[in-house]
């Protein structure tokens, strides 16, 4: 997992403007120093190590603050002081794949990245949030807080803003802020698990019925 970095600003969603990247996305996260001492490092990394092997041995629901305590051999007030609560410490897990996909969709090669047309980005942008989120499903359920902080979370304000300034490219007479939180309603990951674990939806599937959506809403020929 990475160390922390600075506070994330709020996205600027104006067209044509990029977004800043949403660097540290838990409680812990979010409050570090630039610089962190090499001892608060080196704890910090220790525990997302221990949180790290909890997930592989007994799932998300294994990760608990006193269980991160006596896997890292620290006072449970260490992991507390460093990640808030349980949910800052699983936000803190999913940080280095926030991360790869921010970079990838605000700076990487198109057409997730810059260079392509808004509408082939936002084909994209969704069958890669949604590769994510199969992946780490069960650890990106858990993570989710209570809707207050759920929908005002630094990585998901960035990835609604970015779906909001393509929408803008692409269709500029719509409503693209509100069209932007409905379309990332698709991605959520409680609908993901519905969809996947209790309608028997394949992830393909998933991906299709994405880029049909984006295609519809912009009224353009899907591709060939």
């Amino acid at each position: 997992m990475s160390d922390s970095l600075p506070p994330v600003r709020k996205p600027q969603e104006r067209a044509g403007e990029p977004l800043p990247l949403a660097l540290g996305s838990g409680v812990g996260a979010g409050t570090d120093e630039p610089c962190l001492r090499a001892d608060a490092a080196r704890n910090r990394a220790r525990l997302l190590s221990a949180a790290a092997r909890l997930v592989e041995r007994h799932g998300a629901a294994g990760v608990t603050m006193e269980a991160v305590a006596a896997a890292a051999d620290v006072g449970k007030g260490t992991v507390f002081r460093r990640f808030g609560d349980r949910n800052g410490l699983l936000m803190a897990l999913l940080d280095h794949s926030e991360k790869k996909l921010q970079a990838a969709f605000l700076g990487g090669p198109p057409p997730l990245g810059p260079g392509a047309p808004p509408v082939e980005r936002l084909r994209a942008f969704g069958v890669a949030v949604l590769r994510r989120a199969v992946d780490e499903l069960e650890l990106q359920l858990a993570a989710e807080g209570e809707p207050g902080r759920r929908f005002a979370s630094a990585p998901r304000m960035v990835r609604s803003g970015h779906v909001a300034m393509l929408l803008r490219q692409a269709i500029p007479d719509a409503d693209c802020e509100l069209l932007a939180k409905t379309l990332m309603a698709y991605l959520d990951p409680a609908l993901i698990h519905h969809l996947t674990e209790q309608c028997g939806m394949t992830p393909a599937r998933l991906e299709a019925g994405w880029v049909d959506l984006v295609d519809r809403i912009a009224g353009v020929t899907p591709p060939r």
